[in-house]
């Protein structure tokens, strides 16, 4: 019954057009910043570019041994917001269109049909972090070698830092679904996600950073989280507290599946056991 649940969720994301939209975007963005950025670090570590067109005296500008990770890990650190969206769209998706009721017709264990479906946005959601390993490594890599930055594609603490970060973007999208059962309306996810990510976080991580004890409850925040799971933070950039504060990796990833498991089980039982028509 599971196996049915999960195939039945791959064609109603498979059949639509927002996943692959989305797919297209993600990689596009992270492949500009992961070029971009490598360009302009790339090229202030072997001097062609002055320090000081990043940051005055060059404050902020992280060491040539942190180059790659940094870039490579742009997929879970700023991308991280497409899962969430394919998650939450996947879940409001059902409300919006009604065909909830056909599918509780057809499986009427509604905990089951949630299960399939979170089974099944994990697996897209690895996808996402797949696609966004080949924009940011793909780019980054033979950016950074054009400027003589070695881009450590031979080091196994490279491509652990890729397996952690398809696992994030996975987690992300179960984020995403806990979100979009526990918010049904789909306009309301889609603020809260694209508000919460890209303006809410950013600023409580960055003001966290500046005292001791905000930055300990700042790297429980499911950014923060993320990033200790992939082991790479685009926030060390701009402080250097914000990424001594971080957990261990595995922590960071405990972290984030609580975040996602809490989402689903509170929207199992605020919304998605209500009568729908």
């Amino acid at each position: 019954m599971l196996l049915r649940g999960v195939n039945a969720e791959f064609v109603k994301i498979l059949t639509t057009r927002m996943w692959w939209v989305l797919l297209l975007v993600l990689f596009g963005y992270i492949a500009l910043l992961a070029g971009g950025l490598a360009a302009l670090f790339g090229g202030i570590a072997n001097g062609s570019i002055p320090a000081e067109v990043a940051s005055g005296g060059g404050a902020g500008t992280p060491d040539v041994a942190a180059l790659p990770p940094l870039i490579y890990s742009f997929g879970a650190t700023i991308g991280y917001v497409f899962p969430v969206l394919i998650g939450a769209l996947a879940t409001t998706g059902e409300v919006r269109h009604q065909t909830l009721t056909p599918t509780f017709l057809a499986n009427p264990r509604r905990g089951s049909v949630l299960t399939a479906k979170v089974v099944a946005l994990f697996v897209v959601g690895a996808g996402f972090g797949i696609v966004s390993v080949i924009a940011s490594v793909g780019t980054g890599a033979l950016t950074l070698a054009a400027f003589d930055v070695a881009p450590l594609l031979g080091e196994g603490d490279t491509w652990a830092l890729v397996g952690r970060l398809v696992l994030a973007m996975a987690l992300w999208a179960i984020v995403g679904v806990g979100l979009g059962v526990l918010v049904p309306s789909q306009v309301a996810a889609i603020v809260i996600v694209l508000a919460f990510t890209q303006f809410v976080e950013p600023l409580l991580r960055l003001a966290a950073s500046f005292i001791d004890w905000t930055a300990t409850v700042g790297q429980y925040l499911p950014g923060a989280a993320s990033d200790a799971l992939v082991g790479a933070s685009f926030y060390s950039m701009m402080s250097p507290a914000a990424s001594g504060a971080l957990l261990e990796w595995w922590q960071g990833g405990l972290v984030l599946l609580a975040y996602a498991v809490v989402f689903t089980v509170a929207g199992y039982f605020v919304s998605w056991k209500r009568d729908v028509t």
